[in-house]
């Protein structure tokens, strides 16, 4: 799930000083001046009233120079505006209508014990970490998600709850909803308390609305030990639970820039670091490859906190960058459809980010790179004829049980940046994880759905690809890791891959822009004032070395007011 932070730069507070201090300098170029005005240049963070105002000593204009020199030093703007934008964790939707389908004739690293600072790889049984009592520790599928069992306030309550890597708050249900089963009764807990602080989390699909407060946590399967943890309670929500979901909570694993309402909110697992001191590193494997898609909801998987279980994955770990620290954001380089590359610009594997997500099903596509993935998989699948509302997910495809699709398409695979920026490694999935059964129309056939979707907004890889990996989300570092997953099997054979390393001489320096444009109309309206305001600051340093004959004097009446607005962000 997707669901930030604005820094305004010091550039405009010091063209306010240099403007408001301007006008006693021009009265002091004119020595037959008997009286000044007052003008004034205004930024404001919202439309309000105007009140005047002037000031009254006079400077030289050398010391004016010198002002506007520390001025220029100091106006560089930088903005980390985070978009946060969530998606479902399961389509709400009810199932697509089936199509019957025909095939046709024609930085590799190997983590050992105790291999880098900040990480633990063995576990002590009797300590606070034991990572082999959290194998195991989740239950779910692609579809709806995989979930945690928590224990929550006094006396304890235990409630399932979701495992989502692109958003940050701790909420659970805290009343009674028709599409859960159970929710936190706050009433009941002795050591809940209440921060009286109302949240309300957007997704691009469901939103919920609730309060802030904290309570005692305890994770059966997990961390030893109970802890203090900022927890809202969802007092309203629309479309957020969706019927048939087993879980009655999200737990956001992402960092607090994406935190709600503020990122002075520590999130779950920041807490959890602090108070039980584990390192600060987690990783996560969900075991539902080849497996029916919103079925039983009780595929396995495992979330270790605080390290790397060894016995959750098989070959080397590769490591790729985390770009910054809001989402797992990282570098895409390249997409390749049954070997052969795209050939598209890196950056459009990058626009305008992309994160690894836990919470959402799909792996998501910015609209041209889907656009090229469809056409060479169409072009490269065995498959006589595809209807459009395959490739969009509006219809299924069907095919008889006796058949195995999977033969018919080619692989995918997704080249990281390594560590070595010099070096790349690529990620691969085979069919059986972006097609994916569904259900069965009668007895003699088995529906599928392409796992793949387009984005507006960013490439995400979501459960459809993390669903062949053993993923290890490690803060410490700023990396995530991958490695194949024993459980990414089908068939007894094996559907996901890692290989490298690869140079990238073939690709450029930097395929993510050094500025994010989380918010670009934000950033147009902020450029195009800073551009204003830079015109007006020239004719200002004209008109102070310009005769005083020439310049102009002000009266009573001359008032100079500038009304602006900052564009408010406002989630999608």
């Amino acid at each position: 799930m997707q669901p930030g932070r604005g820094e305004a730069a010091p550039f405009f507070f010091f063209l306010l000083l240099l403007l408001s201090l301007l006008p006693p300098l021009l009265q002091s170029g004119s020595q037959a001046a008997a009286a000044s005005g007052r003008s004034r240049c205004t930024w404001e963070a919202s439309p309000g009233p105007r009140a005047a105002a002037g000031m009254g000593a006079p400077l030289a204009a050398p010391g004016l120079l010198l002002l506007l020199a520390g001025t220029v030093g100091l106006c560089r703007a930088f903005f980390s505006l985070p978009l946060r934008v969530s998606h479902p964790a399961a389509p709400g939707r009810p199932p697509p209508a089936p199509v019957v389908l025909r095939s046709g004739s024609g930085s590799q690293q190997r983590d050992t014990l105790g291999a880098a600072d900040g990480l633990a790889l063995a576990s002590d049984p009797g300590g606070t970490l034991n990572f082999l009592a959290m194998v195991d520790n989740l239950q779910g599928d692609s579809g709806r998600g995989y979930y945690l069992e928590m224990l929550i306030g006094t006396p304890p309550q235990a409630l399932n709850i979701l495992v989502d890597t692109g958003s940050s708050n701790f909420a659970v249900a805290g009343v009674p909803d028709p599409d859960v089963t159970s929710y936190f009764n706050a009433e009941l807990s002795s050591t809940y308390k209440s921060q009286g602080i109302d949240v309300t989390v957007k997704y691009s699909q469901g939103s919920w609305t609730g309060v802030l407060g904290t309570d005692v946590i305890t994770i059966p399967k997990g961390v030893d030990g109970s802890y203090t943890i900022n927890i809202a309670t969802i007092l309203d929500s629309d479309n957020f639970f969706l019927p048939g979901v087993k879980w009655h909570g999200i737990l956001g694993l992402a960092y607090d820039a994406l935190a709600k309402p503020s990122s002075s909110v520590e999130t779950f697992f920041d807490s959890l670091v602090r108070q039980a001191k584990i390192p600060n590193i987690f990783s996560l494997q969900m075991c539902g490859a080849g497996l029916p898609v919103s079925g039983s909801g009780t595929n396995g998987g495992s979330l270790v906190l605080g390290g790397i279980e060894p016995s959750l994955y098989t070959g080397d770990i590769w490591y790729t960058p985390i770009k910054e620290e809001w989402y797992y954001q990282v570098e895409i380089l390249k997409l390749e459809v049954g070997g052969q590359n795209l050939e598209l610009d890196c950056r459009e594997y990058n626009n305008d980010k992309a994160i690894v997500d836990s919470g959402t099903t799909l792996l998501r596509l910015p609209q041209k790179v889907f656009s090229a993935v469809v056409q060479a998989i169409a072009r490269t699948s065995l498959i006589q004829e595809f209807s459009s509302g395959f490739w969009t997910g509006t219809q299924l495809a069907c095919w008889d049980k006796t058949e195995k699709p999977w033969s018919l398409f080619p692989k995918l695979s997704i080249y990281l940046r390594d560590e070595n920026s010099s070096r790349s490694f690529r990620i691969s999935v085979l069919p059986q994880l972006y097609i994916q059964p569904i259900l069965g129309i009668g007895e003699n056939l088995q529906c599928y759905r392409f796992g793949i979707s387009s984005s507006t907004n960013a490439l995400v890889i979501g459960a459809t690809v993390m669903e062949g990996f053993y993923v290890i989300f490690d803060r410490a570092q700023r990396r995530v890791g991958f490695a194949v997953s024993p459980c990414a099997e089908v068939d007894g054979s094996p559907v996901s891959e890692i290989e490298g390393p690869f140079t990238t001489a073939d690709v450029a320096s930097n395929c993510v822009s050094s500025i994010t444009f989380h918010e670009p109309v934000l950033w147009i309206a902020s450029y195009a004032l800073m551009s204003l305001c830079g015109i007006i600051l020239l004719v200002l340093i004209i008109l102070l070395l310009i005769p005083p004959r020439c310049q102009h004097r002000y009266t009573d009446n001359d008032v100079v007011n500038d009304e602006s607005s900052l564009v408010r962000h406002r989630w999608k």
